[in-house]
C-alpha cells in the first residue's frame, strides 16, 4: 500500500513498511524512511507507484482550470474528494485526486485552506482584487526589467530622475525603483553610487558627498526665505576710534576688528569690536529662526553654506568705510608691563578704517620686522603694539597651562589653506603662530574669557566651552572638551573660563551669548532679570544639544570635502611619489597637503621619520587612498608636527580643525581668531 501526506507543508508520497495504531513506517523514492501520522494522510493508493503519482499529479495541477474549480467550489468550506468529483464528473483516481490537491494548494487567492484536505474558494472580491495585485507586479517586473536594461546602457531611467538622493541616502527598498538599482549594479559588480555616477544621476564624486550631506542636514535646500535684514536699534554711541580687521583676502563675515589708542596719561587703550546683530536680531524672530535652525556657517573647500543670509551679513558685517553696531570690549593697559588696569563693555557705532588682509601681509608682518620696526604697512603702530600685548597674554596662558599640568602649546604646527577655484585646488602650508594670526586668536581668547566672566559675576547664565582632565586610560583619558550652560576652567587654553562670543555672523553660540552680554553691559546687576535666557533655562539646554550635533556633523562634512580635496591634488599634480611623516606606527601624514594615511603592514619606523611613499591608487568615492614604502629619508627635518586625531585616523580621514570664515578658503585653524579649544596636544 502507498500513501500520499502532507508533511511540513510539503506533499510526498511513499510506501507503507509497517502499520501500528495511528502511525506508518513510510519509505520515501529516495529511500529515506519516515513516519507519518494517520491525520496527515490524504490518500491511500495501490497504483501506480509513489514516484510516478508524484509527476502526474504536478502535471494534472498544472492544467487544472483554476478559475472554473473556484466557480464550482461555491461558498461552503469543502474536501477535495467532493470537489473531485464533480470537477472531473467521477470519484477522482489517485493522480486526479493528487493533482487536484496541489493545484487547490497552490493556488490561496482561489483557496483558503480551512483544515487537512479542505479548503473555501476565496469571496469574489478578494479574488479580484489580488488578481489585480497579482497583475499589478507582473507590470512591475516589466518595468523594472526596462530599467535596469537602461541602467546597464548608461542611461538614467526618466522615472528615476528625481529619485536619485532618495534612492542613493534614504532608499525605500521595496520600490521597483531602488530594486533596478540594485539589479543593475549588481550584474555590472558595481555599487549604486557608482553606477549613478556612470549614468549621470550624480555628475561627480563631489556633488555625490555634496549631495549626501545637503539631503542628511539641509532637507529642504540650503536657500534662505526672504526675511528685510533688521537695524541696529538709534541712539547707539559713536566710538572715537579708527578700527581695522585681519582677515583672509576672500573673508565676507567679518566679525571682529580692533582699535588702539594712546591715552593722555600714556596708557594704552585696546578696542576689540565685534559685529553686533544681537541688537537688530532678537530672540524667535524670523532671523532667529533660521540661524538657529542652522546653527553655524559650514565651511569646505571652495564653498561654504552660512549660518545668515548674505543681505544680513552685509547689515552687520565690519566691512572697511562703514560704521557698523558693535559689541566693544575696551581694556586699559599698563605699557610697562601690558597688565590689564580695567576693561569695559559697551554696544555703539565703530567707524572701520581698514580690512586688512593676510594675503597682503604676512610677507611684511613678521617677528623680525615688528622687532626691528622696517618695512611700511596699514596700522603699523597699532599691530607692534598689539604684537607686545599678544605675547604677553600668550605668556600668561601658558603659565596658567602649566598650573593646570599640562605641557607648554606646540609652536611648530602647519596649517593648510585650501584654494579652489574652477575646479583646481591650490593647497598653502602656512606654519601656525605668525603675528597675525597670534594677535588675533590671543585677543579673541582674552574677549571670549573676559565676557564669559562678566556674563558669570553678573549671574546671567552662558554658553561656555569647559576642557578637563577625562576619565579612563590611554586616548580616553585625553583632554575632554564640553559644552555647559555656566563658567568652568578651559584648560587647554589655560584661561578660568571660555564663553564663544567672537562670531556672532558665523556661530549660533555667539548669537546667544551676544544677546546675555547686551543685557549684562546694559542693566549691570539687573541683566539677570531682562536677559533672554535665565538660569537653568531649558531652552539654553536645547541650543546647546543642538549646536553640538551640527557642529559635529559639519565638521565631518568638513574632513570629507578636505580629504577629496587632497585626492584630487593628488591627481592634479600627477603625485606618484610624495614624501610623508610617521605619525604613529601605521599612521602617516603627506607633507604637502595634510593627508592622513593608514599603511597597514608598515614596518616599524621611529615616530616623526620622513618618508616616501608610492601611491598606488585612490578613490575618490570612497575616499581611500592606497600606497606602500620606498623609503626611510636618512636625514630627518628637526622640527615636525606630530599632532593628530586618532580617532580621524582610524577612520581614514584627512586631519582637520578649525575653518576660516571666507569664500573657496578652508584652513586649519588658520586665520580663525579663535583656536578650536579641544585641538591641544593633550587632547586630539
Amino acid at each position: 500500500m502507498n500513501l500520499f501526506f502532507e508533511e511540513s507543508g510539503d506533499f510526498k508520497a511513499g510506501t507503507v513498511l509497517s502499520h501500528a495504531g495511528e502511525a506508518y513506517q513510510v519509505e520515501l523514492a529516495s529511500g529515506k524512511r519516515t513516519k507519518v501520522k494517520a491525520k496527515d494522510v490524504l490518500l491511500q493508493f495501490e497504483k501506480p507507484d509513489p514516484s510516478e503519482l508524484l509527476e502526474q499529479a504536478k502535471v494534472v495541477a498544472q492544467d487544472a482550470d483554476l478559475e472554473f474549480l473556484w466557480e464550482v467550489a461555491g461558498q461552503e468550506e469543502f474536501g477535495f474528494a467532493e470537489l473531485g468529483a464533480e470537477y472531473f464528473g467521477h470519484a477522482p483516481l489517485p493522480v486526479e485526486a493528487a493533482g487536484l490537491i496541489l493545484a487547490l494548494h497552490g493556488s490561496p487567492i482561489y483557496f483558503y485552506k480551512k483544515g487537512r484536505g479542505r479548503y473555501k474558494a476565496a469571496p469574489e472580491q478578494a479574488l479580484r482584487a489580488a488578481q489585480a495585485g497579482i497583475e499589478k507586479k507582473k507590470q512591475q517586473l516589466v518595468i523594472q526589467a526596462a530599467y535596469v536594461d537602461e541602467l546597464k546602457a548608461g542611461k538614467l531611467p526618466a522615472a528615476m530622475q528625481p529619485l536619485v538622493n532618495l534612492l542613493l541616502f534614504k532608499p525605500d527598498k521595496n520600490t521597483i525603483e531602488y530594486k533596478a538599482l540594485e539589479a543593475a549594479a549588481d550584474e555590472l559588480h558595481t555599487t549604486p553610487q557608482r553606477l549613478m555616477l556612470q549614468v549621470g544621476g550624480v555628475a561627480s564624486p563631489k556633488d555625490l558627498h555634496m549631495a549626501r550631506f545637503l539631503f542628511e542636514n539641509f532637507p529642504r535646500g540650503a536657500g534662505f526665505p526672504n526675511v528685510a535684514p533688521p537695524s541696529a536699534p538709534g541712539g547707539l554711541p559713536l566710538a572715537e576710534v579708527a578700527a581695522f580687521s585681519i582677515d583672509d583676502v576672500t573673508t565676507t563675515e567679518i566679525d571682529d576688528a580692533f582699535s588702539v589708542v594712546t591715552l593722555p596719561d600714556g596708557m594704552v587703550r585696546v578696542g576689540i569690536h565685534i559685529a553686533a546683530p544681537g541688537l537688530g536680531v532678537k530672540p524667535d524672530d524670523a532671523i532667529d529662526k533660521m540661524a538657529r535652525g542652522r546653527m553655524s556657517t559650514v565651511y569646505m573647500p571652495g564653498d561654504k553654506i552660512t549660518m545668515l543670509p548674505d543681505d544680513i551679513v552685509d547689515a552687520f558685517t565690519l566691512a572697511e568705510g562703514k560704521t557698523c553696531p558693535a559689541l566693544s570690549l575696551y581694556a586699559t593697559l599698563n605699557p610697562a608691563d601690558w597688565s590689564v588696569l580695567s576693561t569695559v563693555t559697551r554696544a555703539e557705532l565703530v567707524p572701520i578704517q581698514s580690512n586688512l588682509r593676510h594675503n597682503d601681509l604676512d610677507d611684511l608682518v613678521n617677528e623680525e620686522t615688528l622687532a626691528s620696526g622696517e618695512g611700511e604697512y596699514p596700522h603699523k603702530a597699532e599691530l607692534a603694539l598689539l604684537w607686545k600685548w599678544a605675547l604677553q597674554l600668550e605668556e600668561g596662558r601658558m603659565k596658567k597651562r602649566e598650573g593646570f599640568g599640562l605641557k607648554p602649546e606646540q609652536n611648530n604646527r602647519v596649517d593648510y589653506n585650501f584654494y579652489v577655484e574652477d575646479d583646481v585646488v591650490s593647497v598653502v602650508r602656512r606654519k601656525r603662530g605668525a603675528p597675525l594670526d597670534k594677535i588675533v586668536a590671543e585677543l579673541m581668547i582674552f574677549a571670549n574669557s573676559t565676557w564669559g566672566k562678566l556674563m558669570h559675576d553678573t549671574g546671567v547664565p552662558g554658553i561656555y566651552r569647559s576642557q578637563g582632565a577625562g576619565s579612563g586610560a590611554g586616548w580616553a583619558a585625553k583632554m575632554q572638551v564640553r559644552m555647559v550652560t555656566h563658567a568652568a576652567p578651559h584648560q587647554g587654553l589655560g584661561v578660568d573660563q571660555y564663553a564663544w562670543s567672537t562670531s556672532p555672523l558665523r556661530r549660533y553660540t555667539d548669537l546667544v551669548n551676544q544677546w546675555q552680554i547686551l543685557a549684562c553691559a546694559e542693566h549691570g546687576v539687573t541683566a539677570p532679570l531682562v536677559a533672554p535666557f535665565k538660569p537653568r533655562d531649558a531652552n539654553l539646554f536645547a541650543i546647546v544639544s543642538a549646536f553640538d550635533a551640527a557642529y559635529a556633523a559639519y565638521s565631518d562634512h568638513q574632513q570629507n570635502m578636505e580629504r577629496y580635496w587632497c585626492l584630487r591634488w593628488l591627481g592634479q599634480e600627477d603625485a606618484k611619489q610624495v614624501d610623508a611623516v610617521v605619525l604613529k606606527e601605521d599612521v602617516l601624514r603627506l607633507v604637502d597637503i595634510p593627508l592622513i594615511i593608514r599603511l597597514p603592514g608598515m614596518p616599524q619606523v621611529a615616530r616623526g621619520a620622513q618618508v616616501t611613499l608610492d601611491i598606488l591608487r585612490w578613490d575618490e568615492v570612497d575616499l581611500s587612498i592606497e600606497a606602500r614604502l620606498l623609503e626611510v629619508a636618512a636625514v630627518q627635518p628637526a622640527e615636525v608636527d606630530l599632532e593628530f586625531d586618532e580617532e580621524e585616523a582610524d577612520a581614514g580621514e584627512a586631519k582637520t580643525e578649525e575653518v576660516v570664515e571666507a569664500e573657496g578658503v578652508v584652513a586649519v585653524v588658520t586665520t580663525d581668531p579663535e583656536p578650536e579649544p579641544e585641538k591641544t596636544p593633550e587632547a586630539p
